[in-house]
């Protein structure tokens, strides 16, 4: 997801369009002529956009933009990600549709693609993190604006995590030994690899109730892996639960249940 010379022209010509026009924005980072506003912007429903190893993910997008004159189009919606990731829609390609909310506002959407085995994929790890979604929108009257973060998003490196508790069945008073491995996409080789150092909590849940309750806080060894020991008391279920960083979306194990006898 490299940035593309389409984009690159495209910026270029844009600033020197406003050198020529005089024009002045409403925002900071605005490049653009006349009244258009950027009124909004979404991302995945607002949802982190989390990507494995294997197959392609989409994102949904949407930009709503208002102008005096109504909005024609928007020429492209961009993901600007850490280092060089750019996920990009174009309009001239027909992924971007517009539809009028009222005379003056429209919304521009379409969905942005974001695939690990692509050759144009994510140029490494450094990907995952906080992205920016830039758009450049034009009106009816050719007033124009070009926002490149009219929004951020997350991007994460997909999670794994599992458990067992052994043995199985066990006496009532003996001892239980829960292990499990917390791992995450690597887009380099396209493997998952172990999250060294992350706590994860150990929990259980009784047999016949809905509820998992904490039992204690471990972290994962160099290599992604849990270990810890617990006293069997009754009949239930065991698992390990990650809350997630800002690289890496939240995951719990699968309960691994275990008869007390």
């Amino acid at each position: 997801m490299r940035a593309t010379t389409r984009l690159a022209l495209l910026g270029t010509s844009l600033a020197l369009a406003v050198t020529a026009v005089g024009a002045t924005s409403a925002q900071a980072d605005d490049v653009g002529a006349g009244n258009i506003t950027i009124d909004k912007a979404v991302v995945n429903g607002g949802k982190p956009v989390v990507v494995g190893t294997t197959n392609a993910v989409t994102a949904k997008v949407s930009v709503t933009a208002t102008d005096n004159s109504g909005i024609a189009k928007a020429s492209y919606i961009s993901g600007d990600g850490p280092g060089p990731n750019f996920a990009t829609i174009w309009y001239d390609d027909g992924d971007i549709t517009c539809v009028a909310v009222s005379a003056t506002t429209s919304t521009c959407s379409g969905t942005l693609t974001f695939d690990p085995q692509a050759e144009t994929g994510f140029a490494n790890n450094a990907a995952a993190g906080t992205w920016n979604l830039g758009a450049l929108v034009s009106a009816n009257d050719f007033d124009y604006i070009r926002r490149d973060a009219a929004t951020t998003f997350k991007v994460q490196r997909a999670s794994k995590l599992t458990v067992n508790a052994s043995p199985e069945p066990v006496k009532k008073g003996k001892t239980l030994t829960v292990t499990g491995k917390l791992s995450r996409a690597n887009w380099e080789d396209n493997l998952y690899h172990g999250y060294a150092g992350q706590p994860v909590k150990l929990q259980f849940r009784k047999k016949g109730s809905s509820t998992y309750t904490t039992v204690k806080t471990i972290k994962t060894d160099s290599t992604g892996n849990l270990k810890t020991t617990v006293t069997a008391a009754t009949d239930g279920y065991f698992r390990y639960s990650f809350a997630g960083t800002s690289t890496t979306p939240a995951v719990s194990a699968a309960g691994d249940f275990v008869d007390v006898q």
